[in-house]
């Protein structure tokens, strides 16, 4: 038997028998759900972060994370057989290691793959042989043997031979309670075929369903698919919506008829923009990774300049609501804000399009404050850093019906819509999530 087909035997063996050390870089959205499946599947879990409080956190059977529920990652603690670390020296503990990092895009609207090369500059010093490195990051096809394999072949390893190197892109829906991480099925894919069986092997004891397909390229253009998918179909509802609003038409209304039509069609609903980590960025990954190859991807662009506008869309009808209703300016006036989540019931704003709003707001001459019990204090972020430390303001009548109008950005269940309405003077909802409001006289639809 080869030494690698020995590497292969070995890793194979403890990740079936369930002996093996998974470690997760990135204690995030991503990776945090992903230990807790792993640590219950009976793995041994290090989770690897560089944010020392968020280790702390972490291993004090706490989550830092709000939809994540604080009992799930205590028994994940007191199972003994997971600590969080910054420590990435831990790293050559590990028989399988998942990198879940951010993968923004630069201010030019390019992939940043920063995070990747740091991690795997992180993890090059601390490679051993029969090791599986496994890149979860949403990204463009060609990252993992372009961009991570190099880096960590600069230990003196080669990948296929003393190491693996694979691509299971995450699909997580923060939020969503249909779902949790070991029951959405997932997509592996792997360059060589002892490859692709280790990482199908670690994922089939994790996950319910593991699907793999021919290789870390594909595996990472089925994840821009599936999110391309998305933004595209919603630039199209959001376009509807600006058609169908002259016509005197209720888009909500139309979709939720159009939706019971049992094939051929798939609801998807407008809103005040697209925000999360993976519709508003991976269709540009393939748009950059597409020039390459002199492809021109037409309808992906024309997409993202639709819902780039869906903001100014927002805008412009809140203008003509406070003139239509109020007799008042945009400058000048009060605003109230519901929401500064991307989605409802998650106190995640990664390309949260509330922080558009608000800019564009302010840059008009509005007061602008905001309620979200999600978002207690706005987080330092990389495109809107001004807007850092700002608070929510509490939930009375006083408070709401100080403002000339309150925007409805994201549709939180913990708001009350019938007393927001009766307290406003003017609601404009993005999201319709007054539809159960029998008063229209107050509400505006945008």
């Amino acid at each position: 038997m080869s030494d690698t087909a020995t590497l292969a035997k070995t890793l194979r063996d403890r990740l079936s028998d369930r002996t093996a050390t998974v470690g997760i870089v990135g204690m995030g959205y991503v990776g945090l759900p992903l230990a807790i499946a792993a640590q219950r599947a009976s793995f041994s879990v290090i989770g690897f972060d560089i944010d020392q409080e968020k280790v702390a956190i972490i291993n004090g059977g706490k989550s830092p994370i709000q939809n994540i529920e604080h009992d799930k990652v205590k028994a994940m603690v007191d199972s003994k057989k997971f600590h969080a670390s910054a420590n990435f020296d831990e790293m050559a503990n590990a028989d399988a290691i998942l990198i879940c990092v951010p993968t923004p895009l630069s201010h030019h609207r390019e992939p940043d793959v920063s995070f990747i090369e740091r991690t795997g500059e992180a993890i090059q010093p601390r490679l051993k042989a029969g090791q599986l490195i496994v890149l979860e990051s949403s990204t463009y096809p060609g990252t993992t043997q372009d961009v991570l394999r190099p880096i960590l072949e600069r230990s003196g390893l080669k990948a296929g031979k003393d190491f693996f190197i694979a691509f299971s892109p995450e699909r997580e829906d923060p939020g969503n309670i249909d779902f949790e991480t070991s029951t959405i099925p997932r997509v592996v894919g792997g360059d060589d075929p002892t490859t692709a069986d280790l990482v199908t092997t670690l994922y089939k004891q994790i996950i319910s369903q593991v699907v793999p397909v021919s290789s870390c390229a594909t595996a990472e253009a089925v994840k821009l698919t599936e999110n391309i998918f998305r933004a595209v179909n919603i630039a199209l509802v959001n376009e509807l919506k600006t058609i169908f609003e002259p016509m005197n038409i209720n888009v909500w209304e139309v979709i939720d008829a159009a939706k019971t039509k049992p094939f051929g069609f798939m609801a998807f609903y407008p809103g005040p923009g697209i925000g999360g980590h993976c519709i508003p960025i991976d269709p540009f990954y393939l748009t950059w990774k597409a020039r390459e190859y002199n492809v021109a991807t037409r309808f992906i662009e024309l997409a993202g300049e639709i819902n780039a506008e869906a903001p100014r869309y927002v805008v412009d009808r809140l203008v003509d609501a406070l003139s239509r209703k109020q007799k008042k300016a945009l400058n000048g006036a009060r605003v109230l804000l519901l929401g500064m989540a991307y989605k409802k019931n998650v106190d995640d704003m990664r390309e949260s399009p509330s922080l558009v709003l608000l800019e564009m707001l302010e840059a008009a001459g509005a007061t602008v404050e905001y309620y979200d019990t999600f978002i207690p204090v706005i987080p330092k972020t990389r495109e809107h850093a001004a807007l850092a430390g700002r608070k929510s303001v509490g939930w009375d009548k006083a408070t709401v019906s100080s403002y000339d109008v309150a925007l409805v950005c994201t549709e939180h269940s913990t708001v009350d819509y019938g007393q927001l309405v009766e307290w406003s003077k003017l609601v404009v909802d993005t999201r319709n999530a007054t539809k159960d409001v029998k008063d229209r006289e107050k509400i505006v639809l945008a």
